[in-house]
C-alpha cells in the first residue's frame, strides 16, 4: 500500500470483508481532525468568556492555522532533507512526487487561510481593524507556524558522518624548544 492513500478494512461477515480507500495517511488525517479540534475549542472557550464572536473566531481560526502550519512545516522540512540528488532520472521523478505532495498541503494552508478571511469579514464587526487587519491574522500565523515548523524539523534532525570520527590532528607549538 503506498503511503498516497489509506485503507480502513471491516469485516462485516464470515466471508465479507468491506475496503474504504481514503486519500492520505490516517497520521495526517488525525493530525487534521486535532487542529480543527483545537480551533473548535477555542473559539468556543472564547464565546464563553467574551461573547465577543469576532474576538473567538479570529483566535479560534488563528489556533487551527497554528497546528496546522506546524504540521505542515515538519511536513516540508522531512520531505526537503529526503530530496535525492537530481542526477538520476528516478530521482527527479521522486523529487517530483514530493514537490507535487508539497504543492497540495500549500493549497490546503492557503485554502485556510482565504476561507478564515472570507468569515471573519461576514462577521457583524465594522472598522478598519475588523474589516483590514483581523481577517489576515489567521494566514499570517499560520505561515510563521509553517515557518516555525519546518525551523523546529531541522533543528532536531541529527547529522552523521560515514566512518568513525577521526581524531584531532596535534596542533604545532608556537614556539620552538631551545636547545
Amino acid at each position: 500500500m503506498s503511503t498516497a492513500m489509506g485503507r480502513i478494512v471491516k469485516q462485516v461477515s464470515e466471508g465479507t470483508t468491506k475496503y474504504y480507500w481514503y486519500p492520505g495517511d490516517k497520521k495526517e488525517w488525525i493530525r487534521a481532525g486535532v487542529a480543527l479540534g483545537i480551533g473548535l475549542a477555542v473559539f468556543g472557550l472564547l464565546m464563553l468568556f467574551t461573547r465577543n464572536v469576532l474576538v473567538a473566531t479570529v483566535v479560534g481560526a488563528s489556533a487551527t492555522a497554528v497546528a496546522a502550519g506546524l504540521n505542515f512545516g515538519r511536513r516540508d522540512a522531512r520531505a526537503l532533507a529526503g530530496f535525492p540528488d537530481l542526477g538520476d532520472k528516478a530521482a527527479r521523478r521522486a523529487a517530483v512526487g514530493h514537490t507535487g505532495k508539497a504543492v497540495w498541503r500549500a493549497l490546503a494552508h492557503g485554502f485556510g487561510g482565504a476561507a478564515a478571511a472570507v468569515l471573519i469579514l461576514n462577521l457583524p464587526h465594522r472598522g478598519v481593524v475588523a474589516d483590514w487587519i483581523l481577517p489576515v491574522v489567521p494566514a499570517v500565523v499560520g505561515a510563521l507556524a509553517h515557518q516555525a515548523g519546518m525551523l523546529y524539523e531541522r533543528l532536531s534532525a541529527s547529522t552523521s558522518t560515514p566512518g568513525p570520527a577521526s581524531t584531532p590532528a596535534p596542533t604545532p607549538d608556537p614556539e620552538p624548544a631551545l636547545p
